[in-house]
């Protein structure tokens, strides 16, 4: 072997690395985009539920698109109105962000909710309302088996005793998960300040909601009666809220004889 030969080509090789190396880092240097900190900032206020309502494929995506232009930090349900409000301030927009909302289920049933069959199949919600739309005779019952629970990425929802789901108000975000992913479409949001709502989401008369659960709306209407504010409307067999008017005297919730108007407590 000739050790002058490899050595010559060993010190080649060194030389080519050294010269290639000062390249990559001259035009490394040279073109390097700034990435600008409001990226950054914004990102840094998102909730970081990466729970992809937004439309975007998580908050470093939808950060971008505000950044961009492309999307509007209200698009974002479960980034606190405050870091909205800071975000449109980084981007120097003067908007209004609304009000905080949290995730509330309409559905007083559960348990107290008649059954059509006695299910066996895989606990979950998605897969028994693919058998006859679920066990429970009303059409709109909470089903019961943790669906929403299971997706939330917060434990912000569980299903007691009672057999319904119920949301932890201080652990929600409204990210909208449970929303989603609920078969019954009986989860919605609530704006924070709101004291009062509807749990039931069946359409139907008194009669044919008796005959199902006896804790459903039987759209008598007294509490649209009885509300001094007018802040009550039956709409569809269903009170409707007007939460700009409602005093939260609880009138309504003292009223109602099927007590399926309920308070809302932190």
């Amino acid at each position: 072997m000739d050790i002058t030969a490899v050595l010559s080509a060993s010190l080649l090789l060194l030389a080519l690395g050294a010269l290639f190396s000062a390249l990559i880092g001259f035009l490394s240097t040279k073109f390097t985009v700034e990435r600008d900190s409001r990226l950054d900032e914004i990102e840094s206020l998102l909730s970081g539920a990466n729970c992809g309502t937004c439309g975007y494929a998580g908050c470093q995506a939808f950060a971008e698109a505000v950044y961009q232009g492309k999307a509007k930090v209200t698009d974002c349900p479960s980034t606190s109105p405050n870091n909205k409000r800071r975000i449109n301030e980084i981007m120097g927009i003067n908007e209004s962000v609304g009000e905080k909302t949290y995730a509330i289920v309409h559905c007083n049933g559960g348990n107290a909710c008649r059954d059509k069959y006695d299910y066996q199949g895989y606990g979950d919600c998605r897969t028994a309302e693919m058998l006859a739309g679920g066990r429970k005779k009303c059409y709109t019952g909470c089903i019961g088996l943790a669906t929403c629970v299971d997706k939330c990425p917060y434990f912000a929802i569980e299903v007691g005793e009672n057999g319904y789901a119920e949301v932890k108000r201080p652990s929600c975000t409204s990210c909208g998960l449970c929303i989603s992913n609920c078969p019954k479409s009986i989860i919605g949001r609530i704006r924070a300040s709101a004291r009062v709502y509807c749990a039931c989401s069946n359409h139907n008369k008194g009669k044919e909601v008796r005959d199902v659960c006896p804790k459903g709306c039987i759209a008598c209407g007294v509490c649209a009666k009885v509300c001094p504010e007018g802040a009550i409307t039956m709409v569809d067999n269903l009170p409707l809220f007007d939460y700009d008017k409602c005093t939260a005297c609880m009138l309504c919730v003292e009223k109602c004889p099927t007590k399926v108007i309920k308070e809302i407590k932190d």
